[in-house]
């Protein structure tokens, strides 16, 4: 400080500035030097009292409530990151998820899991009320969130996947699959500091928990009744979030109950296999009533809107695309023989392969996820139907005379317009034609066509009786 001093007043005298009041200008230029040092200091004192490694704590004590209940599904999964994505934006101090589920398909869950780890705002997850149950991927759910709670009365586990069941445990795929489910549940119930132990015993063998005992061995955080219990004893605790450390701080918290809007009914809907699968079957079919008929408008419109929504649901959902291709494969044999019957070889084949491919379409064993075997049969009925009609339509047309064309022609009467003796003009069907006869012919007279030589008759007089 006194070397700074030194030299503002050498650069006072080298520049020769004036003394005022007893005041040299180098010391006031050296009170200049200390205020702006202080105001520097104070500015970054504030500034660095906000540590920027440590996130900014909610300012208000607001707590937002979301259910999950029923099976997890695309819906659910929507519903729940949206609900947090919006929850971090207002920047509440706790998302309150509410579960009861049997359990559901392993992405959506999955996608619940990343949306609670990438969340900034503290996820309790709540199995609520006496009687619910977060099983299979509920349970993950639960292991993924800040604080993990569970009314009386209620129970955690039996983690196994679904597909993997039976015997298949057994096979090199089964056991791929239980041990990626346990390291996954593992590695949830590390971050969290909770009991890894029991991980494997819930995806290997099936293990349940009542609430008390999920307690005990650290699996959950706390038993709460109500919501009230659950706030008072969640409040103040410290927990590590996306953006870093949070204090949950709910004094005179305000509980916001987030209801599911209109897109999560719309998802829950189409994402039922049933109801995908019958859009799908009403797109495609009444696609082909329009290029059977081309021009009715009704049929084409209703099938593309259908079978979009119908495509849209089925990505959603596990899928085989094994069956997604003999379904494809079945109905392009179908309208094939719609359009050029080959009397039932194409739509006898293609309506197998559809059959086929609606058994193998959903790729899980979940039974919530299974498209029913009465409604495959209900459309193979219908399609089967569809196809010996066409069969009955085009056996009935062979038989019938035909009614256009020479062949039609050459067993019509033609009126003659004039009198000739070997060629004239006579009229057929609205039509006027140049006519070819070895006999005379009178105006009027009626006359046989024998023989159709480009745009000339042959004709012959009728025989009268």
């Amino acid at each position: 400080m006194f070397r700074i001093m030194h030299l503002i007043r050498k650069y006072a005298r080298h520049c020769r500035l004036p003394v005022a009041g007893g005041l040299t200008a180098a010391n006031r230029l050296f009170k200049v030097y200390v205020s702006s040092c202080f105001v520097f200091f104070a500015l970054t004192s504030g500034l660095s009292a906000q540590n920027p490694s440590s996130p900014p704590q909610p300012a208000s004590s607001e707590v937002w409530l979301a259910d999950l209940e029923g099976p997890v599904s695309p819906a659910s999964a929507d519903h729940i990151r949206r609900t947090l994505n919006r929850a971090a934006d207002a920047e509440i101090a706790l998302l309150v998820l509410r579960i009861n589920t049997p359990g559901g398909l392993d992405t959506s869950m999955r996608d619940i899991v990343s949306a609670i780890l990438e969340s900034p705002v503290p996820v309790a997850t709540w199995v609520a009320p006496s009687g619910a149950r977060a099983a299979s991927a509920g349970t993950y759910i639960v292991a993924a969130s800040h604080v993990a709670a569970m009314s009386p009365a209620t129970n955690i586990g039996s983690s196994t996947p679904v597909s993997m069941g039976g015997n298949d445990n057994e096979s090199a795929a089964g056991q791929k699959a239980v041990n990626d489910a346990i390291a996954y549940l593992q590695g949830l119930q590390t971050l969290r500091g909770r009991n890894t132990d029991w991980a494997a015993r819930t995806v290997a063998d099936a293990a349940n928990l009542t609430a008390n005992e999920a307690l005990e061995q650290g699996i959950i955080d706390l038993i709460a009744g109500d919501t009230g219990a659950l706030l008072q004893a969640a409040n103040g605790r410290s927990v590590e979030t996306n953006a870093g450390n949070r204090n949950i701080r709910l004094d005179g918290a305000n509980v916001t109950l987030i209801e599911t809007g209109w897109r999560h009914n719309f998802l829950s809907v189409i994402t039922n296999p049933n109801i995908a699968y019958i859009l799908l079957m009403i797109g495609i079919y009444g696609l082909i009533l329009e290029f059977y008929n081309p021009g009715l408008g009704l049929p084409g419109i209703t099938g593309i809107i259908c079978l979009l929504v119908g495509a849209y649901a089925l990505q959603m959902l596990p899928i085989s695309y094994a069956g997604l291709a003999l379904m494809a494969v079945g109905i392009g044999l179908i309208v094939f023989e719609v359009l050029s019957p080959s009397f039932g070889v194409f739509g006898l084949g293609g309506l197998t392969a559809f059959v086929l491919g609606s058994v193998m379409l959903m790729d899980t064993d979940a039974p919530a996820w299974q498209i029913s075997l009465p409604l495959i049969a209900a459309v193979a009925v219908a399609s089967g139907a569809l196809i010996f009609l066409v069969l009955g339509a085009a056996l009935k047309a062979r038989q019938q005379p035909i009614v256009t064309g020479n062949e039609a022609m050459a067993r019509m009467t033609a009126v003659a317009m004039e009198d000739f003796e070997h060629q004239g003009h006579v009229h057929v069907s609205g039509e006027t034609w140049t006519a070819k006869t070895n006999t005379p012919v009178k105006k009027g007279d009626r006359l046989r066509i024998n023989q159709i030589d480009g745009l000339l008759l042959h004709v012959a007089k009728e025989d009268r009786d």
